[in-house]
């Protein structure tokens, strides 16, 4: 399944300054591999050491936040739109 990222700034640096690019798979798992093999470095700031997404990313397929629904094998379809979000803290 082919999708579309959008890539917050702050990754912008792995994407050549992309702000979205394409990726292929029908996970969010698989999404996020194929986003690695196309653009190295990318999934360390997504994903921690575990392999599970990091803590203060948020990740949405289409409109759905992925830690509600499946986290990394949250589908993908063909077309959808994923969003990855850093948490922004202050106060």
């Amino acid at each position: 399944m082919s999708v579309t990222v959008r890539i917050p700034t702050i990754l912008r640096t792995y994407t050549g300054g992309k702000a979205e690019v394409p990726a292929e798979g029908a996970t969010l798992g698989e999404i996020i591999a194929d986003l690695e093999k196309k653009h190295t470095g990318i999934a360390a700031r997504v994903l921690d050491d575990q392999g599970k997404l990091r803590r203060f990313v948020n990740v949405y397929v289409n409109d759905d936040d992925v830690r509600f629904e499946k986290g990394l094998d949250t589908v993908t379809p063909d077309g959808a739109g994923v969003s990855i979000i850093p948490a922004v803290a202050g106060g």
